[in-house]
């Protein structure tokens, strides 16, 4: 019987090893069985109490990295929201890219009148009689999480919103919703306030199997970031010029040309 393996998450938490959870992550980069069965056969020879999940996704990036960049580029697909920044506006826009590949059309950066004031809304996404108001929460370390202050001032402007809404003709025929987007998690708390006052929240992995990774899976639509082929100057310029999306490059390869330049590679 092997002997238990301990490893810290990124929240400090101290837990077993879990081989499936590895198998399964490299599994969705869409690696084949064999390159999948090699890169934990060296994971585990090198692995050692108190080894962090973090040490443990570089040593396997690693080998994905250099057997298959594709498949790379879609394991590292957490991180690569994580670098969706410094500011959140990439993130934003991504989140509208999403919805819009859902069928709703989206304006990111919209000043909305409350009953009381002004709002800016990250993200309007329309579909029918589905209107929707969403805030994008973007974080650059993983251990963040969104807690229950965040739904808590998220609905009370959707609120204030709403109110104004409720003078304008046809109101009633629309589903009008706030929601909050983030590239973390939620907070149990947060989560259960969510869903109480009938917020739309969706984080990396809620709810389950429609979270943002499936979603992703789903659309096709990969940030530039997850790109093992650009340098980090590179990916930073083409996001301060609003692209996004590896699918952005793809049909429109003169923007790659008209950044490149920087040396090192991320």
């Amino acid at each position: 019987m092997k002997k238990t393996i301990k490893i810290i998450k990124h929240s400090g938490d101290v837990v077993a090893f879990d081989v499936d959870k590895l198998i399964n992550s490299l599994k969705r980069s869409q690696a084949n069985d064999e390159l999948i069965q090699q890169i934990v056969a060296q994971v585990e020879n090198q692995i050692y109490d108190g080894m962090t999940t973090k040490k443990i996704y570089q040593m396997a990036f690693k080998l994905l990295k250099g057997k298959s960049r594709v498949s790379a580029s879609k394991y590292k697909l957490k991180k690569a929201l994580m670098e969706l920044g410094p500011t959140g506006f990439p993130f934003e826009k991504f989140v509208g890219k999403i919805l819009e590949r859902e069928g709703f059309d989206t304006k990111v950066g919209v000043i909305v009148q409350g009953n009381c004031v002004q709002h800016e809304v990250d993200v309007i996404a329309q579909k029918d009689n589905n209107h929707y108001m969403i805030e994008c929460k973007y974080h650059s370390d993983q251990g963040r999480f969104c807690n229950v202050k965040i739904p808590l001032y998220i609905h009370s402007r959707f609120l204030d919103v709403e109110k104004q809404l409720e003078n304008q003709k046809g109101h009633e025929a629309k589903l009008h919703k706030g929601g909050v987007y983030t590239n973390t998690r939620f907070t149990s708390d947060a989560i259960q306030y969510g869903k109480c006052v009938g917020l739309l929240l969706t984080s990396w992995d809620y709810p389950k199997d429609n979270g943002l990774k499936d979603r992703i899976d789903k659309s096709g639509l990969h940030p530039l970031t997850a790109l093992t082929t650009l340098t980090k100057a590179e990916k930073t310029k083409l996001l301060d010029e609003g692209i996004v999306l590896c699918k952005e490059l793809n049909e429109n390869p003169g923007l790659l040309e008209k950044n490149r330049g920087a040396k090192s590679k991320t």
